[in-house]
C-alpha cells in the first residue's frame, strides 16, 4: 500500500513537472531571429463584430521565414483579420496605424519589406515587397 502511494506521488510530480515545462517552452516572438520590434498597433473597438488587428513591426535583415513565423504567432480571432507590416529597422516606420486602406501614411511604403495577413477564413498570405518591385 505504501509503495502505491509513493508511485502515485511520483507520477503526480512528474506530470506537474511536464505541464510546467511544456507551458514555459512554447516558442514566442522573442525566439525568432531578426530583432523584431513592434512600433505600432491598431485594434478596432468593435466587440460585436469582426476583430481587426494591424501591426507595424521593424526587423533587422530580410529573414522571410522568420517574418512569416512572426505573423503566425500573432493573435487571431475567428472571422477577424490580422495584418502585420514588416519594416526595415534602418528606415522610418509608422508610429500609428488606422483601419481601412491604406493602414499608414504612404511615405513609409519604401521601408515596408513584407506584409503578412490572415483573413476572416483563416487563410494566410505573405507578400514580399508589397509596395515596390520584388527584392
Amino acid at each position: 500500500m505504501k509503495n502505491k502511494k509513493i508511485i502515485f506521488l511520483v507520477l503526480i510530480v512528474l506530470t506537474l513537472g511536464f505541464i510546467i515545462y511544456d507551458s514555459t517552452s512554447i516558442p514566442g516572438v522573442d525566439d525568432l531571429e531578426g530583432n523584431f520590434k513592434e512600433v505600432a498597433v491598431y485594434r478596432n473597438e468593435n466587440n460585436t463584430g469582426p476583430i481587426q488587428r494591424i501591426y507595424a513591426v521593424t526587423i533587422e535583415g530580410r529573414a522571410w521565414d522568420e517574418m512569416e513565423k512572426y505573423g503566425n504567432l500573432m493573435p487571431y480571432t475567428k472571422y477577424g483579420t490580422t495584418t502585420v507590416y514588416f519594416f526595415d529597422a534602418s528606415k522610418p516606420a509608422p508610429a500609428t496605424l488606422v483601419p481601412g486602406e491604406p493602414n499608414f501614411d504612404p511615405t513609409f511604403n519604401a521601408g515596408c519589406l513584407a506584409v503578412y495577413s490572415k483573413d476572416q477564413n483563416g487563410e494566410v498570405s505573405f507578400k514580399k515587397s508589397p509596395f515596390s518591385a520584388p527584392l
